[in-house]
């Protein structure tokens, strides 16, 4: 699986990230959700998601929230955390799905909530990060109707036929793969080379989180 960023940064993205969110719940009396969605808006996120090192090594959560929130006032009002909140674990996990998966944090919303993913905080925080998430992939999957490449597909207006007369891949090929008969990730690489070709985006962006 591709990740989204070098392993060097993943424990600070985490710490970051549920930094962040203890923060603006139990220093700023913030919604969590409400929060979230301004860090979706936020040059922030996609920084983030690509593990900039400016992001996530030179700033802490706190720093990063205040950006976010975009009133570096509220700095006053940080005490630390005595204790690792439910809100800390959310963040600590988030950091690590996303990271794990390389689904932008905006994708992996629309399919789980944030509230959601704090609500798994009992029994999860107890234990192994992979086991939350190999739930997290197991809700994105049923939840999510449509393939990659289906997806892309229909965003660039072509029909099956006209996918495979554009990327010479045979249709019955494309079938197969958008109804999951196949496995894309285990594709020939000139097979995804020629069908991202066609819908104009990445090989990443065909792949499937499993």
């Amino acid at each position: 699986m591709i990740h989204a960023y070098d392993k060097n940064y993943l424990s600070k993205a985490q710490n970051n990230l549920a930094s962040m969110f203890d923060y603006v719940v139990y220093d700023l009396d913030e919604d969590l959700s409400l929060f979230f969605q301004k860090f979706l808006q936020s040059k922030i996120c996609s920084q983030f998601e690509r593990g900039e090192s400016t992001v996530i090594v030179g700033k802490s959560g706190v720093e990063l929230a205040l950006e976010v929130m975009k009133d570096e006032s509220l700095a006053l009002k940080y005490r630390p955390a005595a204790d690792r909140t439910p809100e800390y674990w959310c963040g600590w996990a988030l950091a690590y799905f996303q990271w794990y998966t390389n689904l932008s944090f905006g994708e992996i919303n629309n399919y789980i909530p944030i509230s959601e993913i704090l609500a798994m905080y009992s029994p999860y925080h107890e234990m192994d990060v992979s086991q939350f998430c190999d739930k997290m992939i197991e809700l994105y999957n049923k939840r999510k109707n449509k393939t990659n490449l289906k997806a892309l597909r229909l965003n660039a207006g072509l029909s099956q036929s006209e996918l495979a007369e554009i990327s010479d891949i045979p249709i019955r090929t494309i079938q197969q793969y958008e109804q999951n008969q196949k496995n894309i990730n285990a594709a020939k690489a000139e097979t995804v080379v020629k069908l991202a070709k066609a819908l104009n985006c990445t090989v990443e962006s065909l792949m499937e989180v499993v």
